[in-house]
């Protein structure tokens, strides 16, 4: 393991040479990773005939361990590419491709500066989704001159699902990794394929979650999760007749692979974890014994992760606590087309968050915040209790504006405090990721001074405050932990100002101790500054070694500053400076040689090292000693500095689940003020939610419609949707354009938002929990899987008479369009048929098929007959204006349209006004010799009571 230096003496090889490019390295032992396929670039068989130098036998034995990667190779201050690999790296980096000669033989090569290594990256990696291993340089700890021994290991392969604290990692959202366990199908009575385990984790956070699902559910769950990689074992990977192979495939997964371990989990990798600590979760909240019970499928699937973590991760991988058990009973079911058709974290036009459901009632002030609200929009709870607890908080805010907005920006100070954690724990980060822990305990502590003013303002101001207003607050503030203390020694330990990147904890191990000779650490590549002073990042009194060594180094810097005067004074040379560099190590610098330098040059104490027309430079055995020391003194500072570092990331260690705890808490704090700023700019109202399964909102309207409307300087029109156990079926007729899928979506949305604990934007509402919502609005074709855009939407249709339950919402928007009217009519009433016999489901379907108006028995305009007459009808329809024009009213009215307006649309369209006028007369020709039974009213009503009796 990686080991400090310790002493003085192991320096004594860099003094003079501070630039550190290897040319001997000494190669690791490694253990070659267990993987049997993933996906990556494409690899040839490099190789020279005869490798001739340490970095090429380094190089070519990583290409073979790690075949599935691109590999960079960290030499000096470059990561560099060779062989084949070169010519794809070059090509997707834009980057210059060149060749390296070793022994008799050229190689292709690219490389790029260390600065620009995230850049390129995010290329690889986001953009190109490849494996790369990043195998990087460390100088072994007794020899730490120019040319002792080096040595080189990969020490983690980066893909898409293992980012830990990369620049170009999205904030605002999770970047999961999941594993899918399949179970073995061994013919046995209980052995079923259709049972997967789910175990997915975001890297950056330490979030873990394991649910068990069926293959069927599969697809949803991987709308809902959206992970950025999903992990496969290499049996399920390599038969892509599998189904969860088909469906990842499918779906446009990034899918990786790799051998299921044969042992269950180790111990040492799940340690316990309390209990929820979710601030409105009541008594359905998992215990800690049930969160320690996972199905067999789980547990594979927690294999599945812990191994991939480990093959990737390496020397970075996570300790992972027990993971949350997710069950499908405590959350609404949103479908994967559902998701995507509501738009509920991103819009399907442009495919950004913009215009979609987040991106409008995104108010929260943190990046957790922010996080946690998306998966809340994605699975809402059915919880009555744990929804009213959010409502009562919500309401509470509401009603207290100086308070919430307070509460609203000290939040935005906060720091991403379980992604900072993590990164720490992980073994990277620096004295910023410190001063930002310190920094969110600051602001949890000033959040709860801030509420407990509030408390006593109201009891001094009322004489009496309403106890059930503060209860919920109160519990929730009394779960934060006071973590002063840490935060105490971490201020008293940093100074306000310093590099924080000599701090990097990725320099140490927890087992430092325990160094042999072949261990090594991150070399310091280069000393060129440190004579001039040092800008230190722990402060001079944290450690009385450190108070030593910055005395010695002000010593040190006081004296060179003397020498140099000295020896300007004493040579009359003003241009001469003290300096160091690379190539010349400590050397007495002339910038004006002709006026300065004759008088040095008769010195046999200046030694001649090289001299220009303009410039000479000389080395001096004094200053050479000086410089020696200060460098010593600067490097024993760092060293210093780094314990220091590790003792404080120790300290964060001890104390990791506090913090989550306390960002937990505060994330779903942040969800919640922002459901009250929302409520308070967007005027919603406070839902009543029931175990019933009524539907019943008042003046509805939909949110990111709404917003858009409003942009436009125009109004949104409202209306009111009421299903109940009489009517829980409306059929809904008229034109194009007129407003019939946004009402569709809205009511899904006004649904989605009251079971997330959110205020809704109507009058007033009333709904009894909903199970599940599904969606048949809106399609395209699927030409991968060789789908039309009909097939598409019959698939969806029986996805949701196969699942849609009595307590679920059901919306569809012109069932049977795409095929012939006969075949169209026929679908669309057997769908309804279905829906209101077996499913029982509350539904919204809207149609252009006016005459199931008929089939349904409708004959007052309003209701149906017999069978259907838990059926109601509505409309949307044309006004017309005094110019004679047309407007759409968008107001819902009982009663059926029999008129679609198709060709008012095609006209406000642009069409052309010549092709306007055949088509009206077409219409015109067809009303007037249409015969048959589809104009005959009293006969489709009559066959629709024949065929409700099928």
């Amino acid at each position: 393991m990686p080991k400090l230096i310790s002493s003085t003496e192991e320096l004594e090889g860099s003094l003079n040479t501070p630039e550190l490019h290897p040319e001997g390295e000494v190669r690791p032992t490694a253990k070659k990773p267990s993987r049997k396929r993933v996906p990556s670039a494409k690899q040839e068989n490099d190789g020279l005939a005869h490798p001739v130098t340490p970095l090429a036998i380094e190089i070519l034995d990583n290409l073979a361990k790690f075949p599935h990667c691109i590999l960079l190779t960290r030499v000096g201050q470059f990561y560099e590419s060779y062989f084949a690999q070169a010519v794809e790296v070059a090509r997707l980096l834009n980057i210059k491709l060149t060749s390296k000669k070793w022994g008799r033989e050229r190689v292709p090569m690219c490389g790029f500066p260390i600065i620009h290594l995230n850049k390129h990256l995010k290329t690889l990696v986001q953009d190109n989704t490849r494996f790369v291993a990043m195998c990087e340089e460390f100088m072994r700890s007794r020899t730490l001159g120019p040319k002792g021994g080096f040595v080189r290991r990969v020490t983690r392969i980066v893909t898409p699902g293992t980012l830990i604290d990369e620049p170009f990692l999205n904030q605002y959202e999770n970047n999961f990794l999941l594993a899918v366990y399949s179970g073995p199908s061994d013919g046995s009575e209980n052995s079923s394929c259709d049972a997967l385990g789910l175990a997915w984790m975001d890297v950056s956070t330490g979030e873990f979650f394991a649910k068990d699902v069926s293959v069927g559910s599969l697809r949803d769950e991987l709308a809902r999760i959206s992970p950025k990689e999903v992990v496969l074992a290499d049996t399920v990977f390599r038969d892509f007749s599998h189904p969860v192979r088909q469906i990842t495939v499918e779906e446009g997964y990034f899918v990786s692979s790799i051998s299921p371990p044969t042992t269950a989990p180790k111990s040492a990798l799940l340690a316990d974890r309390s209990g929820s600590d979710d601030l409105t979760s009541q008594a359905e909240s998992c215990t800690p014994a049930f969160q320690l019970v996972l199905t067999n499928e789980e547990s594979g699937a927690v294999q599945l992760l812990t191994a991939f973590l480990h093959v990737n991760l390496m020397e970075h991988t996570p300790k992972l606590s027990t993971p949350s058990r997710e069950a499908a009973a405590g959350r609404m079911q949103i479908d994967a087309h559902t998701i995507k058709s509501l738009e509920l974290r991103e819009t399907i036009r442009e495919g950004g968050t913009a215009g979609s459901l987040l991106s409008v009632i995104k108010h929260t002030a943190t990046n957790g915040g922010t996080r946690l609200l998306a998966r809340w929009i994605c699975s809402p709870s059915v919880s009555l209790p744990e929804i009213q607890s959010r409502q009562s908080l919500v309401a509470f805010f509401l009603a207290r504006p100086h308070l919430r907005n307070d509460l609203s920006n000290m939040l935005s100070e906060l720091e991403d405090s379980t992604r900072v954690v993590q990164k720490l724990l992980l073994g990277r980060g620096d004295a910023t990721d410190l001063k930002a822990v310190s920094t969110s305990v600051r602001v949890w502590n000033a959040i709860k001074a801030r509420v407990e003013l509030e408390k006593k303002m109201e009891s001094r101001e009322s004489g009496l405050i309403d106890e059930k207003d503060w209860v919920r607050l109160d519990a929730l503030f009394t779960r934060i932990c006071d973590l002063g203390e840490l935060a105490g020694k971490i201020d008293a330990a940093l100074s306000e100002s310093g590099s924080p990147s000599r701090l990097d904890s990725s320099d140490f191990s927890e087992d430092q101790e325990e160094t042999t000779e072949n261990e090594a650490f991150p070399a310091i590549s280069n000393f060129k500054g440190l004579i001039t002073g040092f800008n230190s990042t722990v402060r001079p009194e944290y450690s009385e070694t450190l108070t030593r060594l910055h005395g010695d180094l002000t010593r040190f810097l006081r004296q060179r500053e003397e020498l140099e005067r000295r020896f300007q004074t004493l040579y009359f040379a003003p241009s001469l400076t003290l300096r160091s560099s690379p190539g010349h190590g400590m050397h007495v610098h002339i910038a004006r040689s002709k006026r300065d330098a004759p008088k040095i040059k008769g010195d046999t104490t200046f030694i001649p090292i090289s001299e220009s027309a303009t410039t000479c430079t000389f080395f001096n055995q004094e200053w050479s000693q000086l410089g020696a020391e200060i460098v010593r003194t600067t490097v024993d500072i760092t060293i210093a500095e780094r314990q220091a570092f590790e003792e404080l990331r120790k300290e964060i260690n001890e104390h990791e689940q506090d913090i989550r705890r306390n960002a937990r808490i505060t994330d779903e704090l942040d969800v919640i003020i922002a459901f009250a700023i929302l409520a308070h700019e967007m005027h919603f109202c406070r839902p009543e939610l029931s175990e019933d399964k009524t539907y019943h909102v008042v003046d509805g309207r939909h949110p990111t419609v709404e917003l858009g409307l409003l942009a436009g300087g125009r109004t949104f029109v409202p209306n009111t949707v009421t299903l109940e156990s009489a009517s829980p079926f409306h059929v809904i007729t008229g034109p194009n354009m007129a407003g019939k899928s946004t009402l569709l979506r809205q009511t899904a949305l006004i649904a989605i938002l009251a079971q997330t604990g959110s205020f809704v934007p109507a009058s007033s509402a009333r709904i009894g929990i909903i199970d599940a919502i599904f969606s048949r609005v809106g399609a395209n074709d699927d030409l991968f899987r060789n789908r039309s855009t009909f097939m598409v939407e019959m698939t969806e249709t029986a996805e949701i008479l196969k699942r849609a339950t009595p307590n679920s919402l059901v919306i569809m928007d012109e069932v049977g369009r795409g095929t012939s009217v006969q075949d169209g009519l026929a679908i669309a009433f057997s769908t309804i048929h279905h829906l209101i016999t077996v499913n029982q489901s509350r539904t919204l379907f809207a149609t252009h098929f006016h005459e199931l108006a008929d089939l349904l028995g409708c004959s007052d305009g309003h209701g149906g007959d017999g069978l259907f007459d838990a059926v109601r009808f509505f409309h949307t329809d044309v006004d017309k204006t005094e110019d004679g024009y047309f407007a759409y009213s968008h107001r819902l009215k009982p009663g059926v349209n029999r008129d679609s307006h198709g060709l008012k649309v095609a006209q406000l369209a642009g069409m052309p006004e010549s092709v306007i006028s055949v088509a009206q007369a077409a219409l015109d020709s067809f009303r007037d010799t249409e015969q048959g039974w589809l104009k005959d009213q009293a006969k489709l009503r009559a066959l629709g009571q024949v065929l409700s009796q099928k």
